[in-house]
């Protein structure tokens, strides 16, 4: 079996995730910096009385 098969596709693995979390990041400050998007009630600066959707 060749020797480089587990630490490839492990190297892989870790890529795809932190390609994953590269663009989660970008989703959620995008989403942050959006002000038509209405604030977490648990935020500081959110409605403390506002209903979950």
């Amino acid at each position: 079996m060749n020797i480089y098969l587990i630490p490839g596709l492990a190297l892989i693995t870790m890529a795809i995730i932190g390609f994953v979390a590269l663009r989660s990041k970008r989703q959620t400050e995008k989403r942050r910096h959006t002000e038509s998007i209405p604030k977490s009630a648990l935020a500081k600066d959110g409605d403390p009385h506002r209903k979950a959707p």
